[in-house]
């Protein structure tokens, strides 16, 4: 078996992991029987087109492989007995892919079994360090099965020349599936022709990764698919450099990548939200330790616990055991401005007069990105660590969530963003819907971001529709539509929260007491309160505030103003 490749445990791991290595002795302690993926659970997703079932279940039995695994190889005596059985019962399972994914790389012949999608790549990357890295502590027939399974399931698709159906994706897909599988590799191929034709096919599959990114090092899927798609480029990256000595973070757009997060900040712990993203990713302390140590980004404030990543990716969990290196704690410290050209994302940081933080963010881009909502001009207000005017981030990923019927959701429908509806019709979805960015200019006091919103809407008779941001740091959003119409539309003004606006004030509407909207226009308001389901299957409570009115034919102006208390 080869040489393991990768970064070894520290004998004596650094003190603020302390809770996390108790997280993990107290889940390789857990002796409940293991969940079974049925065959119920597994066809539940084909039946109903829910995921929810059998993914809870899958990433239980992941999160004790890794805790096992862990333990075994941060403590030198103990017992592998548990372990082995569980290798054996995951050498078992039908597939190691999603019943979601199943669709993804299957070839003539060739069954759910070696559908090589995400996590059957990074459940091979997992059984191959966790056997290389114990080495004779196991069974040597435990060995001979998990090396022949990952053959079988991973590592022979990866070295068929027929085309993967992820590649040419240009996201997260490439990364990580090559990323995972090709560490996979690294770590048990003995034939070296063959071990360099798939790690070829891999760095092919990374240049199409780091192409999907602009200059600016922006993510259009959010800080937290920064965090699967990089993570795992920076995982396989180090690998291979450890092997072969080649470097493919040595790259100035790789530096700019790694410096996202901080360029889409909104300050202690939270993030911009747009696309599936979430308001507070998880970010494994030991990527983030090594972008620090490689690249001088700020190092981790927190270690995050054993549970932070619902999904128990093993390598985020080995790195962070590896890779963590404690640092002085520094308050993060954010620039007041930051805009992502190619994105077309814009962030600015202001500070109230008491002292709390306002923020206000707003984006353009077009309406085909990478898990895409149609939300060009959307904007949100972070006050006091709260979106109070938000975006919703990620609904529950479902079958018809990636399907023809994506822009049913309230998640991803320009209806649950803070956009204008205009004659009745929503943003449509579509490469050539975009917002053209007419002005971006940082001001002593805040920022300026004029966006033309035209093409995104397929109305009859509007003619042009520009959207005018002013965002003053002291607290106050100056908010225009302009709008040219050859004959007169509908138009309604769309702004979205998780806070009950307070209607009964002389304003026209005030939310969580830190926010009020006023207007010098005469606007009809109706208030929709939606429940949705949160990327976690939570029921969700969305207020959708809508203010109507008519846009005659000719050019007309409909203004608004909030202020940040």
């Amino acid at each position: 078996m080869a040489e393991s490749v990768f970064p070894q445990f520290p004998a004596r791991p650094a003190g603020q992991l302390t809770s996390l290595l108790r997280d993990i002795e107290a889940a390789a302690g857990d002796d409940a029987p293991l969940p079974l993926l049925t065959f119920s659970a597994y066809q539940d997703f084909f039946r109903t087109g829910s995921r929810r079932g059998y993914e809870a279940l899958y990433f239980r039995r992941r999160a004790r492989l890794n805790a096992l695994g862990a333990a075994a190889l941060l403590v030198p005596g103990l017992d592998v007995t548990r372990l082995q059985d569980l290798l054996w019962e995951i050498c078992d399972e039908h597939t190691w892919a999603l019943p979601a994914h199943i669709h993804y790389g299957d070839r003539e012949g060739w069954g759910p079994g070696q559908t090589l999608d995400l996590f059957a790549a990074e459940t091979a990357d997992a059984l191959a360090e966790i056997v290389v890295g114990l080495g004779d502590r196991l069974d040597p027939l435990v060995h001979q099965r998990v090396r022949a399974e990952i053959d079988r399931r991973v590592l022979t698709p990866l070295a068929d020349p027929r085309p993967l159906s992820w590649e040419g994706f240009g996201n997260n897909w490439e990364s990580v599936c090559a990323g995972a599988a090709g560490m996979a590799a690294l770590a048990l191929e003995e034939d070296p022709q063959r071990l360099e034709a798939m790690l070829e096919r891999c760095r092919r599959a990374m240049d199409r990764f780091l192409a999907g990114y602009g200059d600016d090092g922006g993510c259009p899927e959010g800080v937290d698919y920064w965090v699967y798609g990089f993570g795992y480029f920076v995982y396989f990256a180090e690998a291979l450099r450890a092997r072969t000595g080649e470097d493919l973070l040595d790259d100035p757009k790789v530096r700019e990548i790694a410096a996202f997060p901080h360029r889409a900040a909104l300050g202690d712990g939270a993030y911009l939200p747009f696309s599936d993203a979430s308001g507070r990713p998880f970010l494994p302390a030991g990527l983030v330790c090594k972008l620090a140590e490689r690249f001088g980004t700020p190092a981790p404030a927190v270690v995050t616990s054993f549970h932070d990543d619902y999904c128990h990716r093993w390598a985020h969990l080995a790195r962070t055991l590896a890779w963590y290196r404690p640092a002085p704690p520094v308050r993060e410290q954010l620039a007041a401005a930051d805009f992502l050209p190619d994105l077309a994302w814009v962030v600015d940081r202001g500070a109230l007069a008491d002292g709390g933080a306002a923020v206000f963010a707003a984006k353009g881009g077009h309406n085909d990105e990478p898990h895409n909502h149609n939300d060009l001009g959307h904007f949100l207000l972070h006050v006091r660590g709260d979106n109070v005017l938000t975006d919703l981030g990620a609904g529950e990923y479902t079958k018809e969530y990636f399907s023809d019927g994506r822009y049913d959701s309230i998640y991803t429908t320009s209806l649950g963003h803070s956009v204008p509806v205009v004659d009745g019709c929503g943003q449509e979805p579509g490469p050539d819907r975009r917002a053209t960015v007419l002005r971006h200019e940082v001001l002593a006091d805040g920022v300026r971001f004029d966006l033309d919103l035209t093409s995104a809407y397929a109305v009859d008779g509007l003619t042009s529709l520009i959207r005018r941001l002013h965002w003053h740091r002291d607290g106050r959003l100056d908010l225009t539509d302009e709008v040219v119409a050859e004959r007169p539309l509908s138009f309604e003004e769309v702004f979205i929260s998780r806070h009950r606006p307070d209607l009964d004030g002389d304003a026209l509407a005030q939310w969580a007491g830190a926010v009020t909207l006023t207007s010098a226009g005469d606007h009809e308001r109706a208030l929709d309160e939606l429940v949705g389901s949160d990327h976690h299957g939570h029921p969700d409570q969305i207020f959708r505030l809508r203010l109507a009115t008519t846009t005659p034919a000719g050019p007309s102006r409909h203004r608004f103003v909030f202020v940040v208390r």
